[in-house]
């Protein structure tokens, strides 16, 4: 009997001894608000992937898509808290610092070869200090896209076919003042809102890379596609609070894959633009080119308030603009 009891104590312990380094097993959370199939999900799920066979026992990424640990400002919020691990915001960094709105001057970045310059040559040496200030440590730079106007109203061609059009657009004051000079009426809000509203009429449009806009099904609600690629806006892997508990293996192992996900990000992005115009067309939306000439002239007063009110904004702007030139 005393050897059941033995066997039946050490099976116990070691159960238990198992259990609690499963439970021991750190989840990192990263959040963001791509619904399924959209660049973020894919760049996150891919991220997770490759991270977690780095990490091994030592730690676990899961994702957490389609807004549900919030939208990009309570993502925010939470990351500053620690009850978020890692996020993937963009347009909503303005609204942690003026100097990231660079990235809403309309026609600013050319195409991926010149973001990528962009990322080596301006993100990574001046804004990503200027967000660690702030508490939130950009890990890397990704993708959000290439944004086109949908509505259910009438073709875009020039900036005035916008008038009266309620447009819905991200948080960040100059998505808003970009699409008012157009002749819009532009109203920030969530992402995951966005469909109900178009739906109902609430909004008859909103602007959006085709890897958001296809994976919500905006498509279904809108009649029109307008490929105005009006702005490029990157996507920023963050960290917040919780980032100083990880072990530096841990750490390396987080950063090492965001970093090697960067020129991944940007081929997944390419790809799926040229898949999802194709479905797009499928699905029956009526899209057309617009005058790109003529939105570039209607967003001359939108640089120039911008380097009016943001400290170094205008060089920030000549620094993106000088890296245009150089080879993709």
């Amino acid at each position: 009997m005393g050897q059941m009891v033995r066997f039946a104590c050490t099976f116990l312990g070691t159960a238990l001894f198992a259990a609690a380094a499963s439970a021991q097993t750190l989840e990192i959370k990263l959040g963001h608000v791509g619904e399924p199939g959209s660049l973020f999900d894919v760049t996150s799920q891919e991220y997770a992937k490759r991270a977690n066979a780095k990490l091994g026992n030592a730690a676990k990424v899961t994702t957490y898509g389609s807004s549900q640990l919030g939208g990009d400002t309570e993502l925010l919020k939470k990351l500053k808290l620690g009850t978020v691990d890692l996020a993937l915001p963009s347009t909503v960094m303005t609204t942690v610092a003026a100097e990231f709105g660079v990235f809403e001057m309309p026609y600013l970045v050319q195409d991926r070869g010149h973001a990528a310059r962009i990322r080596e040559a301006v993100i990574k040496p001046t804004l990503v200090p200027i967000a660690a200030k702030q508490g939130y440590d950009i890990i890397a730079v990704w993708e959000n896209g290439v944004r086109h106007i949908t509505n259910s109203k009438r073709p875009i061609k020039q900036p005035d076919d916008l008038k009266g059009i309620k447009l819905r657009v991200p948080q960040g004051v100059w998505r808003v003042r970009m699409f008012q000079a157009y002749g819009a009426t532009p109203s920030p809000m969530a992402l995951s809102e966005v469909f109900v509203a178009l739906q109902t009429g609430v909004m008859d449009g909103q602007e959006n890379p085709l890897a958001q806009i296809y994976p919500s099904r905006f498509q279904e609600v809108q009649k029109y596609l307008s490929m105005s690629g009006h702005v490029y806006t990157p996507a920023y892997l963050t960290a917040g609070r919780s980032w100083a508990k990880y072990p530096a293996n841990v750490q390396k192992a987080l950063k090492d894959t965001a970093i090697e996900m960067e020129p991944v990000a940007l081929d997944i992005a390419a790809k799926l633009d040229d898949e999802l115009l194709g479905k797009m067309k499928a699905a029956g939306i009526t899209i057309n080119e617009v005058d790109k000439a003529a939105f570039v002239a209607a967003s001359k007063g939108v640089y120039e308030q911008f380097a009016k009110e943001v400290p170094g904004g205008k060089e920030l702007v000549d620094k993106s603009l000088s890296l245009v030139k150089g080879g993709s």
